[in-house]
């Protein structure tokens, strides 16, 4: 019986590494942001390779949805790379009572550091906190289970600790393989990959945790504190090495 299983990040995450992580197990199938044609033809945003990435996915979230949890997989395990703010409120979520799922977080002052350095501006549905916050409570009342929280810091400090931890909470077996992958473009990265995927297409392996060199405007200050508040509560049900 396959294992289906969604890792909810946000944007400016390690969320690709953990892909390349995951799709390194010989037992295991991911898929990239499934959500994220549909997102953007419902909310109308403007993205890079909007028209390739409209082309390269279902529009309508019932089919993604259908895919996601009735097609058939390869392996094992079925991995979904999916991003919080691609859940739009029209989003029935009962289909996610057929998978397992994990939350991946970031202090949102270094996703929104990061984030405009890619996109010209920037705002809270934008780098999806509040909205992953929400979608914790939602799909842990849905689904029963004790949804498993990691974050970023934590995965760079001490990948193995916290990946076998976090396997152990899935009843997954640990994979050493998960700890490193051969460099490049993989065949199950989005179209978007050459947009966003440059400094993860060069890595082997996850890259040893530094503290980046914040630079944010008064707003994007204003920003981080209004998510910092969401943040901070998925933060002390995470995940820690020790």
């Amino acid at each position: 019986m396959t294992i289906r299983l969604a890792m909810w990040s946000g944007p400016r995450n390690i969320s690709t590494a953990m892909m390349r992580s995951w799709e390194n197990r010989d037992d295991t199938q991911v898929i990239d942001e499934p959500f994220y044609a549909y997102y953007l033809a419902a909310s109308n945003a403007v993205h890079p390779m909007t028209d390739e990435i409209l082309s390269s996915q279902p529009n309508n979230w019932q089919d993604v949805a259908q895919q996601l949890t009735t097609s058939a997989c390869t392996r094992e395990i079925y991995y979904q790379k999916q991003m919080s703010h691609h859940m739009l409120d029209e989003v029935d979520l009962t289909w996610c009572k057929a998978l397992q799922h994990c939350f991946l977080i970031r202090d949102p002052r270094f996703i929104i550091n990061s984030y405009v350095k890619k996109m010209p501006s920037v705002n809270s549905e934008n780098i999806g906190i509040k909205r992953q916050f929400k979608l914790y409570q939602q799909l842990s009342e849905l689904t029963g289970q004790d949804i498993p929280i990691i974050d970023s810091k934590d995965v760079l400090q001490n990948p193995e600790a916290i990946l076998t931890k976090l396997c152990q909470r899935l009843n997954i077996a640990f994979d050493q393989n998960m700890l490193a992958w051969p460099k490049g473009k993989r065949a199950s990265d989005g179209v978007w990959a050459k947009h966003w995927y440059e400094n993860v297409e060069a890595s082997s392996a996850f890259a040893p945790y530094s503290l980046a060199e914040i630079k944010l405007t008064k707003a994007q200050k204003q920003l981080a504190e209004e998510n910092d508040v969401y943040y901070q509560q998925l933060f002390q049900k995470r995940i820690t090495p020790i």
